[in-house]
Parts: structure tokens; C-alpha cells; sequence
């Protein structure tokens, strides 16, 4: 077979694939055209998902009729300076689209009407249905551009069979607004889909702002603000607290100098930053912007641009985990707290007659009132030997963000009473992260004291789970835990941490082999302690069911308002709730 030219309309369908996957492909080169046209205002209009139609309309520049015909023509792009042209510095581009062949891809695959009227000049129209003119003339419309894409793929049933369907579809264009949006605040957004709209945000201030509007308005009190510099490269954006998390990954926007982007880079970092306070199956909500300059990032490795290089990536992975775990230690025991009208929904306003008895009846700890309590390094708070006068007052709810303790619930639950509501603590949640933070401590000023077995156990395991401890096992005595190899299939426990106190070494040796496992070659060696002294934690904390004393309670309480993160626990949950004062009066019908 002889080598050829490839027709144009052939060329225009190979590009259109590697270009425009789906609908939003598509929606996605037309609104960064119009952001790149200087538009101040955007309106999107969809029909069965965007397979149908896709017209986007903005305020822009506009073009002129032998622009319009030459924004059709591939590789023509208004967006490279002409310096560019000459010196050849891709890597200093500022706009989002580059390439220039975006609109004659699109229109090989579906009829396209471009209208567009530049200030001061009449409007023009071209028309083009799959590769072939079909029309041109005089259009009437303000100054700006629209453009409308119907029937995607309609000749091309080879791709249009792949196509989701039409909800499935139109989730993806709203993403895809919604991050460009996101991208630049200063623009003000709609989306109309088959005549409902969706997306409505006006001009904000600034990104967080517009984040709030497109995602979650609770983000705004559940979340943390990012401003962080190192060398030339700025982290801004904001965080959502561990508590407020989400069971899929979809709500993470990432941008590099105002471009969306989905890299594996910062998916990792951001993974890294939040790894011990969520669970597995758990995703943090942000939304990141970093900025650098132009020749330190490549943005043209993709052809739908979604992907970037970074001359640094240390510098970027490290910047955005140091800023994360900054700006959430500095949340304190902060935590997602407000409670949902359905969740006051649950509360029981009076007696229900037939209601079974439970299995157990709740337990209200009320020990000694004049006794207080210290920690003494091991599993638990130990009461003081010095016991204070029975009239000693009570300690003043005014001093503690999380109240003083009246009692607890069920062995599980500590009740204290705060100057603003009613505070509700998970004694197990919370003192795992309690933990947890003191094993942190100690690691950094040198290693976690150990505690030896009077008789060392051995902890019968397979072979590869005994070679992966027996390969960490420096690493694991820096945090208190000696284990010896036993034969094959066994290792033997020395010491424990001595702040664990006498828990359960197999249990623990167990896990510790089970998160190795799943994690060890993934993560680096700081990675690899923090999450290990996360299940450690875990196995040496207050267990539900265990009752307390007051003044045990008020110890927990007091370091819990000292210690970071404590406000969820290392799964992600939450270590406290509270009732404030109206939704109190709200359950009495009071208010």
C-alpha cells in the first residue's frame, strides 16, 4: 500500500477524537474560548445532555467575517502573541486553548453556527455541517460570540454508540462549568439544560467565595482558607475540614495559574495531606490553586490540556501537603458540627408507648464531684491521688469551647455542657486522635518510649505478612513496637508503645501487617510511620463502653481543646457534636 495524504475532513475527525471525547469536550473548548475572548459574562444552553445541542453565547471581543472562515481552518489560533510565533516559548502560554484546533474538530463531527459581532461592526454568521459550508451571512446579535453545536456525532455512530447517556452527560458538562467557573470568579456564569436552569453565579469577589456558591454553602463553615508561598510558587484556595467529606473523589478541583487541570501529582498530594483523618473509602472537598510561573509548568501535554508537567514536582507535592496539614492544624479541634433539620428530626420528643425496652440500660457516669484527673501516659485518665474539698465549685462552662462534663451516656458518650449549647463527645473517636498526636510528638523529639512484655508474645502470621514487619521493623521501633522474626510464620513481640498501655499486641501486630500490605510501597517513609501510629493509636485508645469519671472527662475534654485535628478522629469522623441554644429551644418547642 502506497503512502498518501490524508483528506482534510479525515484529518478534522482524527483530531475531533483526540479532542472532543463527549459533549463536554466539546462544551469545554467553547467556554475556554470564551473566557480567552475577554468575556465578562457567559451563558450556556444545553439540550438532552449537550447531545442534542450545545450553544454558548458570550460577551467577548467577537470576530470579524474572514475570522470567523479562518477560526474554521485548522492550526489558526488568535491566542499565541507574535512572539511566540517567532521564539518558539510555548511553555509561556497564558491562555487556555493554544492549539487552535478545536472548532474545525467539532465541526467535522455536527453542524455548527458560529454568530459573532465585533463592537462597532455589523454581525456575521457561518455555518458548517460536518466538514461541509452550508451557509454564511449577516447575523444579528450583540457584541460577542455564539456558538451552536447540534446533533454530536450524529454521522459518526462509531462514536456516538460509545456516548453515555443523556444524564450521565449532562453531570459531565455541569462539572466542567462548574470548574472553569470556579477558574475565574471575576466571570459571571449560567447553564440552562432543555430549559431548567442549573448554574446561576454572578461576578464574585473571590475564589472561595465562588467555590461556596458552586459547590456547598456549608463549605464556608466547614472549611479552612489556603495562602501559602514557597519560592515562586502561591497555594491558595480552601480546605474542607476532614469531617466534611464526601464518598467520591468528584469534589476535589484542582487548578494550575487559573487552568482545570486533573493531575496525578496533586490527587496524590492532596491523598497525602489528609491520609491519617479519613477513612479509606473517604475524599476531602477542596479546591486548590497554584500558581507559578509560566516556564516552570508545561501545559501542553495533552491535547485537551487536562494534564500538566512540573519542572519542580517535589516543590509542588511538598508545598500543598505543608499547606494542607498548616492550615488544618491550625482548625484546632474544629469540626463539621451543624446539625440537619433531619437530624433534629430523629431526636424523640416523648415517650412512644409499645417501644421494646432497650438491651441495656444507658449508663450515666457521675463520679466524685470534687475529682480531677491528669494524664499518666498510658491508655487512660488517671484519677489524681489529691482529692479537693466536696463544696470545691465546679468548673465555669464559660472557660472551654467544648463545655465541662455532666455525665456520660452509654459508656460511650461524654455530655458536657457548654455557654452555648449541649456538646456531645465519642470518648473512643476522640482520644484516638488524642493518641495518636502525642505519638507524633514523640516521634519528633526522637522516638516513642517502649514498654516491654513481661513474657514476649508471638503473633502467628503468613509468610509474606511476617517478611513485610520483619522488613520495617526499624521503623516500627522508632515508635515503640520491637518485633523479632519466629520461624516463617510468626513474629515475636517485644515491646509495645508505652502509651498504648496493655492492649492487644496481636490485634495490633495483625492490623499493622494488614495496612503494610495495602500501603507500603506507596507511600514514603513519613507516610509509612504516620499511618502506622494511626493504627496504633486506634488499638491503645478509650474504648466505647468503658465508664469514666467525671474528672476523667474534663481531662479528655481540656486536651481535646489543645491537641489539632482532634475534631475528627483518624477515620475522618466526627469526635464531637453540638446542640447550641436554638436548636435546643427548637426540640422543646420553645422557638
Amino acid at each position: 500500500m502506497s503512502i498518501r495524504r490524508l483528506p482534510p475532513h479525515l484529518v478534522n475527525r482524527i483530531a475531533a477524537g483526540e479532542v472532543v471525547e463527549r459533549p463536554a469536550s466539546a462544551l469545554k473548548e467553547l467556554v475556554e474560548n470564551a473566557i480567552d475572548a475577554g468575556a465578562t459574562r457567559i451563558a450556556i444552553g444545553l439540550s438532552e445532555g449537550g447531545l442534542a445541542r450545545i450553544e454558548v453565547t458570550d460577551d467577548g471581543c467577537g470576530m470579524a467575517p474572514d475570522e470567523i472562515a479562518l477560526a474554521l481552518e485548522r492550526h489558526a489560533t488568535s491566542k499565541l502573541p507574535d512572539a511566540l510565533l517567532v521564539d518558539g516559548a510555548i511553555e509561556s502560554i497564558g491562555t487556555l486553548g493554544f492549539r487552535g484546533e478545536a472548532l474545525p474538530s467539532i465541526a467535522s463531527v455536527a453542524r455548527m453556527t458560529i454568530e459573532s459581532r465585533v463592537r462597532g461592526a455589523d454581525g456575521w454568521h457561518r455555518i458548517v455541517d460536518n466538514g461541509a459550508l452550508a451557509g454564511e451571512g449577516p447575523a444579528a446579535l450583540p457584541p460577542g460570540t455564539r456558538i451552536r453545536i447540534a446533533d454530536l456525532f450524529a454521522r459518526v455512530p462509531a462514536r456516538r454508540k460509545f456516548l453515555r447517556s443523556a444524564r450521565a452527560e449532562y453531570a459531565a458538562c455541569v462539572d466542567v462549568v462548574k470548574r472553569l467557573a470556579m477558574a475565574r470568579p471575576e466571570i459571571g456564569f449560567t447553564l440552562e439544560h432543555d430549559g431548567r436552569r442549573a448554574i446561576a453565579v454572578q461576578p464574585a469577589d473571590s475564589r472561595a467565595e465562588r467555590v461556596a456558591a458552586l459547590t456547598d454553602r456549608a463549605l464556608v463553615e466547614n472549611s479552612v482558607a489556603l495562602d501559602h508561598v514557597r519560592q515562586d510558587v502561591r497555594l491558595g484556595g480552601v480546605a474542607g475540614l476532614p469531617t466534611f467529606n464526601r464518598g467520591v473523589a468528584d469534589h476535589q478541583y484542582l487548578f494550575v495559574n487559573g487552568r482545570p487541570v486533573r493531575d496525578r501529582l496533586l490527587v496524590g498530594a492532596v491523598r497525602g495531606a489528609y491520609q491519617d483523618m479519613l477513612a479509606r473509602d473517604r475524599h476531602p472537598v477542596v479546591a486548590l490553586f497554584v500558581d507559578l510561573p509560566g516556564a516552570d509548568v508545561d501545559v501542553n501535554v495533552h491535547p485537551a490540556k487536562t494534564e500538566v508537567r512540573f519542572r519542580d514536582p517535589g516543590l509542588v507535592r511538598g508545598l500543598i501537603v505543608g499547606g494542607l496539614r498548616a492550615a488544618l492544624d491550625a482548625a484546632g479541634h474544629r469540626s463539621a458540627q451543624q446539625p440537619s433539620a433531619g437530624s433534629l428530626g430523629l431526636w424523640q420528643r416523648g415517650p412512644v408507648g409499645g417501644a421494646a425496652p432497650p438491651p441495656r440500660p444507658p449508663s450515666y457516669a457521675a463520679g466524685p464531684p470534687a475529682q480531677s484527673a491528669v494524664w499518666d501516659g498510658s491508655h487512660a485518665y488517671a484519677p489524681m491521688a489529691r482529692a479537693e474539698p466536696a463544696s470545691a465549685p465546679p468548673p465555669d462552662a464559660h472557660d472551654h469551647p467544648l463545655g465541662v462534663a455532666r455525665g456520660q451516656v452509654a459508656a460511650t458518650y461524654i455530655v458536657a455542657e457548654a455557654d452555648d449549647g449541649l456538646v456531645l463527645v465519642d470518648q473512643h473517636a476522640a482520644h484516638e486522635r488524642l493518641v495518636l498526636e502525642r505519638m507524633r510528638r514523640a516521634l519528633a523529639e526522637g522516638g516513642v518510649p517502649a514498654q516491654a512484655l513481661l513474657l514476649p508474645e508471638v503473633v502467628e502470621l503468613d509468610e509474606p505478612a511476617c517478611d513485610r514487619l520483619e522488613a520495617r521493623a526499624g521503623e516500627l521501633a522508632e515508635l515503640g513496637l520491637t518485633l523479632d522474626r519466629f520461624g516463617p510464620k510468626a513474629m515475636l513481640v517485644r515491646t509495645t508503645p508505652a502509651m498504648l498501655g496493655a492492649g492487644d499486641a496481636r490485634g495490633l501486630v495483625t492490623d499493622l501487617a494488614d495496612d503494610l500490605a495495602a500501603y507500603d510501597e506507596a507511600l514514603s517513609l513519613r507516610e509509612r510511620l504516620d499511618h502506622v501510629a494511626a493504627t496504633m493509636a486506634c488499638h491503645g485508645s478509650v474504648r466505647a463502653g468503658r465508664i469514666l469519671s467525671v474528672g476523667e472527662m474534663n481531662a479528655l475534654l481540656r486536651e481535646m481543646e489543645v491537641t489539632p485535628h482532634s475534631g475528627q478522629c483518624n477515620h475522618g469522623r466526627p469526635t464531637w457534636v453540638k446542640l447550641d441554644a436554638r436548636n435546643l429551644a427548637k426540640l422543646f418547642g420553645r422557638e
